[in-house]
């Protein structure tokens, strides 16, 4: 079988915008992407930073037709103490991205070069990352099938790019815990389905749900699976739950396994591994096991329910105030003063230290 070439950083083109842009509010998305080209007869061609511009795609592509698209989300920090720029776990994104186009006969690529290119950008765009807390640059690596086709099968050539955009905090006042519909009426995922890979097509059918969910007053949907009503994920993140066991009283970290339904979260390993090391030398016990709605009641009822925070890129931690569910209110251990519960905060205080350099430690990869 030939061997293409996979993506080669030593071939990088750069080409600098002629009109650089002012800073401007972190909000805004503004500048470069670099991206690369995929050919099934050619492999993966030079990549290319270039200055921020529109795609032009044919109306027969088939990622409009067939949904060939996957991503990721990940962010750089610049660290207060050496001012270095650093990336959080990005191995953990680049297997994931890989895992999500394989399952979507994307091709796949070397991760570790895509890093070396996300580097290079980070590093041409580095005065617009603060390195003041809370703050970082988003980063949204993405592949999609370019092939000019109305025939469903393996796309014949792909792009993968990179763009990005300065972000503040989540949460810019302090944390704003969040209330829940659990929703029973549509799934997320199933088994043997695409849950558990980052693709454009598993958000949009969301959306309504969503919406829904917000009229009547909340703020995202629990998703719920199967007849026992098992707790799958909140929105867009992993679910954590809080809670004493009803004969010992241990104190237990609850989140839903890894068994394909459930997205393999960077946040949720990190919250997972942190949990394991901090929290069990504590007393804790750190679990992935199914956790039905009626367990969450039932915990709400006797008193052992403590906390439920959601996990993800964007906020880090999200905490939860109330899950409506079968039309009762049930209220997640906060009382009305609060907004986040202790291990909420903790989790976020200890992600943060390592995200900012705080805490020199593995996760952290600091941009040579």
């Amino acid at each position: 079988m030939k061997h293409l070439p996979d993506i080669d950083p030593s071939k990088l083109e750069v080409t600098k915008t002629t009109t650089p842009k002012q800073l401007v509010p972190n909000q805004d998305l503004v500048f470069g992407r670099t991206f690369t080209e995929w050919t099934a007869s050619q492999g993966w061609l030079a990549p290319r930073i270039a200055p921020y511009q529109n795609l032009s795609l044919d109306p027969a592509t088939c990622v409009f037709h067939y949904a060939f698209e996957c991503f990721e989300g990940m962010k750089a920090y610049k660290c207060p103490k050496d001012n270095s720029l650093r990336l959080f776990r990005p191995d953990k994104n680049m297997s994931r991205m890989n895992g999500s186009s394989a399952r979507i006969a994307l091709p796949t690529f070397d991760g570790d070069a895509l890093i070396k290119l996300i580097g290079e950008m980070c590093k041409l765009e580095e005065r617009f990352i603060p390195s003041e807390k809370g703050y970082s640059l988003y980063l949204r690596p993405t592949m999609i099938g370019t092939q000019r086709t109305l025939g469903v099968g393996p796309p014949g050539s792909a792009l993968l790019y990179v763009i990005a955009s300065p972000v503040g905090p989540y949460y810019p006042t302090g944390f704003k815990a969040i209330n829940l519909e659990a929703t029973d009426y549509a799934v997320r995922a199933w088994p043997g389905g695409v849950g558990d890979k980052k693709l454009g097509a598993n958000y949009a059918p969301c959306i309504v749900p969503q919406l829904k969910a917000a009229k009547r007053g909340f703020h995202q949907n629990l998703w719920l699976f199967g007849e026992e009503e098992f707790i799958t994920e909140v929105g867009t993140m992993n679910l954590f739950v809080c809670i004493k066991n009803k004969e010992t009283g241990q104190k237990e970290l609850v989140t839903a396994p890894i068994d394909g339904t459930i997205l393999e979260g960077v946040t949720r390993d990190s919250v997972l591994s942190l949990a394991r090391e901090r929290l069990e030398p504590q007393g804790w016990k750190v679990s992935e096991r199914y956790l039905r709605m009626r367990d969450i009641a039932e915990a709400e009822k006797e008193g052992r329910l403590m906390e439920v925070f959601g996990s993800g890129t964007a906020a880090i931690v999200s905490p939860v105030r109330n899950i409506s569910w079968k039309e009762q209110m049930i209220n997640c251990g906060l009382k009305e003063t609060e907004e986040a519960g202790q291990i909420t905060l903790k989790m976020k205080g200890w992600m943060e230290g390592i995200q900012y350099g705080d805490e020199e430690h593995p996760w952290s990869f600091k941009i040579p």
